[in-house]
């Protein structure tokens, strides 16, 4: 990962810089520590977060006790350089309080659950095929998946046709299950079809 450290403002802060930590899939925001040089360095050598602690004094790398680590995505200051946007895949809880947040108690809230979503999707593709319905339909290969997404999408053309608003909340949460699974089996992620929207929207400004 390339960042240049010498252009980062520890000074403003008395040698400390604020770092919000996001997670990488869902965006969620985890938590707020604070870095000192040493503790970026560190974070960016090991590609586990590493803070400073107020309280303690000290440098702390996250999970070093346990167990709950923040494995390294990308570091981005502001335009400042004053702080920092730490992105991370975190392993357990970001919060000590055994949360996913210490930004209260709801997990990857609004379209961050379309993350979260994947991310068990790659989990549970690991597991037997007996064991997992997931694990199932990727070990039958993409075109099984495929015609899943086929079938809940008349699935759900159909509720939204004639079925009440649950019906169609019920159809499209399906929908959007399957097509996780069948990006999933291409070795594709949602990041990909949303690269897509981006360049289309970055298109219709330039065509006015």
């Amino acid at each position: 990962m390339t960042l240049d450290i010498s252009k980062i403002d520890f000074a403003k802060g008395g040698g400390l810089i604020p770092a919000v930590v996001q997670d990488a899939d869902t965006l969620q925001v985890l938590t707020l520590a604070y870095m000192d040089e040493a503790a970026l360095r560190e974070t960016l050598d090991s590609g586990q977060a590493t803070f400073f602690s107020r309280s303690r004094g000290r440098r702390w790398r996250k999970g070093e006790t346990s167990g709950d680590f923040l494995n390294l995505v990308s570091v981005t200051p502001d335009c400042d350089g004053d702080a920092l946007v730490v992105k991370v895949r975190p392993v357990g809880d970001a919060c000590h309080l055994n949360r996913v947040s210490c930004f209260g108690e709801e997990d990857a809230p609004g379209l961050g659950r379309i993350g979260r979503l994947e991310r068990t999707i790659h989990e549970r593709a690991k597991a037997a095929p007996s064991e997992s319905w997931t694990a199932r339909l990727i070990a039958q290969g993409p075109k099984r998946a495929a015609q899943k997404v086929g079938e809940e999408g008349v699935e759900t053309a159909l509720a939204g046709a004639a079925g009440d608003e649950a019906e169609l909340a019920s159809e499209a949460a399906d929908l959007i299950y399957h097509l996780l699974v069948l990006l999933h089996a291409r070795n594709m992620v949602f990041q990909d079809v949303l690269v897509v929207l981006a360049k289309r929207a970055e298109a219709a400004k330039d065509d006015g």
